[in-house]
Parts: C-alpha cells; structure tokens; sequence
C-alpha cells in the first residue's frame, strides 16, 4: 500500500486545486447534445453502408449464397458489420446510444428502409424526436423565420436549425441585417431585392454608405477619404504640413490611412526606409553616393589614436584603440613588456581584438 501523504502536503494540493483557473465559458456546453450525436451516428451507419456496398457473404460460391441465404446486401450479416464499426470501444455514449436503440436500427435496416430511405430524417427525427427537419426548430419543430425551404432569406443561419433548441431567430451573414435579414447593413448596397431574394454587395472601400460598387457611387466618404471630381479619393495625411510621425519616423501612406515606420539607425531624420534616404547621418557616419555609410577612422592621415605604438581597429560607427599583443597601456605609449624577439612587428601586427574584448 502507498504510504499517505502528510497532512501538509495534502493542504499544498488543495490549494493549488483552489488557484487553478475556472475553465472558460461555455466549456460545459461543449458536450454534444443529443441531436448531434443522433447526427453522427446516422452519418457513421450511412458511411458503414458505403464501404459495405460491394461485398458478399465471403464464402466460395456467392451466387448460391445469395440464393439461399438471401442478399447480403439486405443481409443481417451486413447490418451487423455495419453495427459493428459504428463506435469507438472508448466512446461510452455512442455505444450507449447504439444499445439502447439497435432494435429501431434493425428495423429500420429490415421492413422500413424502402418506405424511409432517409435514416436520419426516421430515427432521429421522427422516431427518437432529438432532432427536427432542416429549417424547422425547437421543441414542436416550427418553421424558422422566412420559412423552412429558405429560412432567413437565404442570407443568415436560424437559430437551432435542424435542433430541437434555439428560438428560430436569424443570425445574418455579413452584409445583411433585419429579422429575415433582407436589408444591407453600412458599407454594403442592395444589389438585388424583389419578393423572394435579396443581394448585398460590398461598397468600395472608399465609401462608408453608398448606392452601387464604384468610389463614384459613395453617398458618405469612409474615414480617411475625401471627395474629390465627383469621387472618393485617399487623403495623403503624409502630405500634411505638420508631420503625422516623430522625428526619428518617416510616414507612410496607405488607404484611407497612414503608417509611422523607423528610420534607419544610421539617420537623424529621414524620408523613407534605409540609409539612402537620411536628411543627417548620426555621428560615425557619413553621406557617401547619396546614402550613410560608415566613416573609417583608423584611414585618417597621421593616425588617430593617442599612443604610440597603438593599434587602430575600425568599428561599425566608430573606432577602438588598443596596444598590440605583448604591449601595456602607459600615459603616452604602448611599452613592451615581453622578451625581444618574441614582440610583434609590423610585418607580423597583432591580431584584432575579439567581438568580446570591444
């Protein structure tokens, strides 16, 4: 027998059990409701039909098989297999359901098949009343709203359709809105409407309202256009007097509106993206065929750094001085401080500095 835990340990537990999150909503009605698994029971046992379409009793001789002991296509022996692969061994409610009404299943598979060949529109419908007919709803399956052959006009999905839930109200594709959803919504105009259909298209992306597809059509401009000639056009807020971005920015424009983008490190201020396009470079670089390129320090004539003797390494916008190997720092030179012989020379300097030691 495991030893028990001791009393604090199992506070611990608790506890932590008390902080864990809540799951999130709706997280309990993520269980299938009845119609749903009635659905895909129906859809496994017609899909068990399929791939048992082209097969027979198995033995040596079919013809006399399906003689004697009748066709397996309407076979038991079919309909047991097809039973057989409808759940899951782990799915508890498929097979609960399956046992609980495999008589009506055999039932329907041996006398009603021909006068109901829609298995799901008798089991789960008519005969185990989970479910309702497509565009009804509800308890009593009632017409959805528009009715049940286009229920919301065509243009939104009924509430519990094909369910015995929801209310039958329209829950309207984009585009549309109304209780048949049947009227367009801002940004859409009505394409087509007599007594039977209605057809919302989308505006321009120039316009907020409007009366047919084109920037001419606009009734009211959408933010960030502006009539012009008759139409809609961009406002270029990159234009404007006083700058949109921050100085270390350059503005972009885009449709109906604008994007502040960084400016190159090498800039101070810019126009545009890259270092060809900086009103300044920042110190360490400089213009160089009309872009910031960076300035070699250690190419300046006479030598830049302080010490004698002291190496000259060019670094990105700037430039390190250090004394080559064998050498030490003094107030005014770099001194050797090896053996001679061994010191470095011109011909032989000193190898840069590691990225670490910079």
């Amino acid at each position: 027998m495991l030893p028990r835990a001791p009393a604090a340990l199992g506070l611990l537990l608790l506890l932590l059990l008390l902080l864990l999150p809540p799951p999130p909503p709706g997280e309990a009605t993520k269980k299938p409701t009845p119609c749903k698994r009635c659905r895909e029971l129906v859809d496994k046992f017609n899909q068990g039909m399929v791939d048992t379409a082209k097969k027979n009793f198995g033995g040596g001789n079919t013809a006399w098989e399906e003689k004697t002991l009748s066709k397996y296509e309407f076979s038991e022996v079919r309909l047991l297999e097809i039973v057989e692969g409808l759940c899951g061994s782990s799915d508890f409610e498929c097979n609960q359901l399956v046992e609980e009404h495999e008589e009506h299943l055999e039932a329907w598979w041996l006398q009603l098949k021909k006068k109901y060949p829609d298995l799901f529109e008798w089991f789960c419908v008519k005969t185990l009343k989970v479910c309702c007919s497509p565009g009804t709803y509800g308890p009593d399956c009632l017409a959805c709203q528009g009715g049940s052959e286009r229920p919301c006009s065509g243009n939104g999905l009924c509430s519990g359709d094909g369910s015995r839930q929801g209310d039958g109200t329209c829950q309207c594709h984009l585009g549309y809105q109304g209780p048949l959803c049947t009227d367009c919504t801002a940004g859409y105009f009505s394409a087509l409407r007599n007594a039977t259909h209605s057809v919302c298209t989308a505006c321009d992306e120039s316009c907020k309202t409007c009366t047919g597809p084109t920037s001419r059509d606009c009734s009211q401009c959408e933010a960030g256009w502006a009539r012009e000639d008759g139409a809609c056009v961009d406002v270029d807020e990159c234009a404007a007097e006083t700058p949109p971005c921050g100085d270390t920015q350059y503005c972009e424009n885009v449709s109906g509106s604008f994007v502040c983008e960084e400016c190159d490190p090498t800039c101070v201020g810019c126009t545009g993206k890259g270092p060809g396009h900086c009103k300044e470079c920042v110190p360490g670089y400089a213009k160089e065929s009309g872009q910031c390129t960076d300035v070699d320090e250690c190419a300046h004539a006479g030598g830049i750094c302080p010490r004698r003797n002291e190496n000259c390494y060019n670094t990105p916008g700037s430039f390190v001085c250090v004394c080559p190997e064998g050498f030490e720092e003094a107030e005014d030179a770099c001194v050797q401080t090896r053996p001679a012989g061994d010191e470095a020379t011109e011909e032989n300097p000193a190898p840069p500095p590691s990225r670490e030691d910079l």
